[in-house]
């Protein structure tokens, strides 16, 4: 059975920071794109960042310079790690694999939100809650 485990999220002050975990079993993620997502209240999932298989990521032009994605292999983990959090990061965030966006749409990223219905595709975590206050 394949599953996808987030945890770390919670609540945090605006400038904190927070490391999101996504910890996998019946399924390799180094050997998958994935991708970090976050749906706010009443929206569709917004990509946030992915992690390539070839080891590349690429972020949204909202957390460009603020979010990192990093991987653990031996542990089979990717983690968001996120600094300067901001008020309207607050959302649930979702980590899922393999991921499906066109390599036009990922390199786009930074310039073009890419905004979905969650669960659209691969395997998808339960979500982890991140709400930043003022």
């Amino acid at each position: 059975e394949v599953q996808l485990v987030e945890s770390g999220g919670g609540s945090v002050q605006a400038g904190g920071s927070l490391r999101l975990s996504c910890t996998a079993s019946g399924l390799r993620l180094h050997n998958l794109d994935m991708g970090w997502y976050r749906q706010a209240l009443g929206n569709e999932c917004e990509l946030v960042s992915t992690l390539m298989r070839d080891g590349s990521t690429y972020y949204a032009g909202s957390v460009k310079g603020r979010f990192t994605s990093s991987q653990d292999n031996a542990k089979n983990t990717v983690y968001l790690h996120m600094n300067s959090l901001k008020p309207e990061d607050t959302a649930v965030y979702y980590c899922a694999a393999p991921i499906y966006h066109p390599l036009t749409e990922i390199q786009a990223l930074g310039v073009t939100p890419v905004r979905l219905k969650c669960n659209r595709f691969g395997y998808w975590g339960q979500g982890t809650q991140v709400t930043v206050s003022s």
